[in-house]
């Protein structure tokens, strides 16, 4: 029994210091078990002898032995598979009408073209997604009212989150604190002390890569091609009453971002500077997360370009008239296949008046949800009838950031998908339209892109 007791003993010791387990089956036989005694214990310290030679954790900096190693990044990897997003794999289609252009209007021609694979929204922008970013940027100028700030081992000034959250939004010695941000006195109902939606404004800050890898630029200093501007953030309400004359649609004007009941619906009334500001935001939030945490930071979001979102809407059904194929809008059994203007305006037919939940109707073969119908899209291309006539054929893309002072043609980016309160036409996937990117609509949203990496798709 002693020889069994050691045995055992000496398993669970490798056992609990994480060492080398020895699956060697107990001897029933005493006088076999003390015959072994003395090469067990040979091996006990043969074994301590080896594990003892390596320290916990990893070694740092490279050997010094006069050889190429490879230095990794300090930052550990991070990537994991985005949720709500849907991978869409690299291939090629034929970029452009699939059918005849009914309309003459020769913006685009059709032509084969290849994309990479990216990251995608699986719906386009909810409301309550774009309400967290409101959310997030009224706290952030509240705290720097209230100096709910800290300071850094390294002197850097930053938001105490920890603190912003305590902020008792509704409470009147609050919003008293925070005069700056709420409404002047005579532009409130019942002298109630709301926030202001033109003071919720967010600082974009990001390099202009474009105008930096001109060969003309090159030498010029890193400040050069810095840009920061503020942004206001909150939705235009007011679209519902201004896209539509001699119609009644106050309640939508007043519910339709506020209630709760429209949380999962796709956020409008969001012109494209910013739906732009709201992608700054998603990568500035992320990778704020990853760098406190050590992890290597990632890709920006983006606006997809008209080719990615023409590829993604096709989902794999490179010369379909509409994401689920050819030539109908209904399936067999007769039921409409998207949220758009059946007929001369048999709204609800579809199952909805407005717009619908944002995962309503059956996905394309990529598992995107409304690629046609429900709203329009902004794409980050700028609309150029002639655009597809000279673009690459791969990864094709045309862009122009317009200023304010910039004539109105130069302000024109693509919208695509067609939307609630549009004909079947628009639905197609090649169907072309632009807005200017300092309008918002009752009638457009937006999904972001990332480039991450294609292995998470299979994690």
């Amino acid at each position: 029994m002693l020889g069994m007791f050691f045995f055992y003993y000496f398993r669970k010791k490798l056992t609990k210091n994480n060492y080398v387990l020895l699956l060697l089956k107990p001897c029933h036989n005493f006088y076999i078990m003390r015959s072994q005694l003395v090469t067990l214990a040979t091996l006990t310290v043969l074994i301590l002898t080896s594990v003892s030679c390596f320290k916990k954790g990893k070694a740092k900096g490279l050997p010094d032995d006069g050889q190429l190693h490879g230095l990794a990044p300090a930052a550990r990897v991070s990537a994991t598979r985005p949720p709500g997003m849907i991978y869409v794999p690299p291939g090629t289609f034929h970029m452009g009408p699939s059918d005849e252009d009914v309309n003459y209007n020769f913006s685009g021609r059709n032509k084969q073209v290849s994309i990479n694979g990216f990251w995608m929204d699986a719906t386009e922008i909810t409301n309550n997604e774009y309400r967290q970013f409101v959310a997030w940027t009224r706290d952030s100028l509240a705290a720097v009212q209230l100096n709910y700030m800290k300071v850094s081992a390294t002197g850097d000034t930053a938001i105490d989150w920890k603190k912003t959250a305590t902020i008792k939004w509704g409470d009147s010695k609050t919003m008293e604190k925070l005069n700056a941000l709420i409404l002047a006195p005579d532009n409130r109902l019942y002298n109630k002390m709301d926030l202001d939606p033109d003071k919720i404004v967010y600082n974009v800050q990001g390099f202009d890569l474009k105008e930096a890898a001109k060969r003309e630029n090159a030498g010029r200093p890193r400040k050069d091609f810095i840009y920061r501007y503020d942004q206001p953030v909150y939705p235009d309400t007011l679209v519902w009453m201004r896209d539509f004359s001699y119609s009644y649609n106050e309640p939508m004007t007043k519910r339709y971002f506020a209630h709760p009941s429209f949380g999962n619906y796709p956020v409008i009334g969001v012109n494209w500077k910013k739906a732009v500001a709201f992608c700054h935001w998603r990568t500035h939030y992320l990778n704020s997360f990853l760098d406190r945490k050590k992890f290597a930071v990632e890709s920006d979001f983006r606006l997809p370009t008209e080719a990615e979102w023409e590829y993604a809407a096709r989902g794999g059904r490179t010369q379909s008239m509409f994401p689920w194929g050819n030539y109908y809008l209904r399936n067999k059994k007769g039921c409409l296949l998207a949220n758009f203007k059946p007929g001369r305006g048999n709204y609800p037919e579809d199952g909805g008046f407005y717009p619908v939940r944002a995962d309503a109707y059956w996905p394309n073969d990529f598992g995107l949800y409304n690629m046609a119908g429900n709203v329009s899209e902004w794409t980050s291309s700028y609309y150029y009838e002639g655009a597809y006539n000279f673009q690459h054929d791969m990864n094709p893309d045309i862009r122009y950031n317009a200023l304010d002072t910039d004539p109105p043609r130069m302000k024109r980016k693509v919208v695509r998908g067609g939307s609630w309160k549009d004909v079947g036409y628009f639905l197609q996937t090649s169907t072309r339209q632009y807005e200017y990117q300092d309008t918002a609509k009752s009638y457009i949203g937006f999904r972001c892109v990332i480039d991450l990496p294609a292995q998470l798709h299979r994690k």
